[in-house]
């Protein structure tokens, strides 16, 4: 979600100038910098920008350049001039003090001077605004498609080692239930109770076990995220929540196969692909 991009447009002498950046948000957050006495644009700029966006915080600064086309104009208000020349003059004779005024003097009085800037047309302004606008997006959403395109590439490494991870653990799963087997065994013949495999009673605990500490369910529907994550970061829509969904989706699978591991190696292997899917839920909040 984060980009930067600008644009301009020229019209009737004006410069319109367009900065537009945008920073990581859940949700849509647009902050638009008008001239103030174009703020009406502001609704028709706010669409132009969410027909392009769906998340993040996004500050548009819009402004003019007028040169020399349209001079500022100097009013001068002399009726207040002659009060605050009548007051001080009344002033100074109550004190007793020589009245001595400057022509600097005046230009400090408040609202005797008064410089204003000539308005805007909004008609004119309008289409060349939106058009140094829609250059910036262009040009912010260029960015985010550069920054977008290192974030798959970094995400798609995590899942080839996410699903490298799920085949490791899917081999391992029946040597879990041969060692407990063996264990068990071991246990009951060093207690003076040795049975044979095919004891019932054995192999009905074994398949207890088993059933148990089977992670083969949570083996498919880790898979299938996957696939389903690889899917969307494809589509070339705003996946943004998506993924996180999924990213929590992946993190509750990996963490139900921890609690049913019984085996160091499988548990070591879950707390790995755990650490890897913090980071891919990390990157994922930077992603429209």
């Amino acid at each position: 979600m984060t980009g930067f991009g600008r644009g301009e447009a020229v019209g009737n002498g004006v410069v319109w100038r367009v900065e537009a950046g945008s920073v990581n948000r859940k949700q849509l957050e647009l902050v638009v910098q008008l001239p103030r006495e174009l703020n009406e644009l502001e609704p028709g700029l706010r669409n132009q920008l969410a027909e392009k966006l769906s998340r993040g915080r996004v500050q548009v600064s819009i402004s003019a350049d007028k040169g020399t086309s349209s001079a500022s104009s100097l009013t001068v208000n002399s009726d207040l001039a002659r009060q605050y020349a009548a007051a001080l003059l009344e002033l100074s004779n109550k004190l007793g003090v020589n009245p001595t005024i400057s022509s600097a003097d005046m230009t400090r009085w408040p609202g005797v001077f008064t410089l204003a800037d000539s308005g805007w047309n909004v008609d004119e302004a309008k289409p060349l605004i939106e058009k140094a606008l829609a250059q910036a997006l262009i040009a912010m959403l260029a960015m985010r498609r550069t920054e977008g395109d290192h974030l798959k590439a970094d995400i798609n490494a995590r899942l080839d080692a996410l699903t490298a991870m799920l085949q490791e653990a899917a081999a391992l799963t029946p040597q879990v239930v041969a060692r407990y087997r063996d264990v068990l065994r071991q246990r009951l013949t060093d207690a003076g109770l040795p049975l044979p495999l095919d004891d019932e009673r054995l192999v009905k605990e074994v398949a207890l076990f088993a059933d148990r500490c089977d992670i083969s369910e949570e083996i498919t529907r880790a898979t299938s995220h996957i696939t389903q994550f690889r899917s969307y970061m494809d589509s070339g829509e705003p996946v943004g929540r998506p993924l996180d969904f999924l990213s929590q989706e992946l993190f509750r699978e990996f963490n139900t196969m921890g609690s049913k591991a019984n085996q160091a190696t499988l548990a070591q292997l879950v707390v790995k692909a755990k650490t890897e899917l913090e980071k891919i839920r990390e990157q994922v909040q930077n992603i429209e």
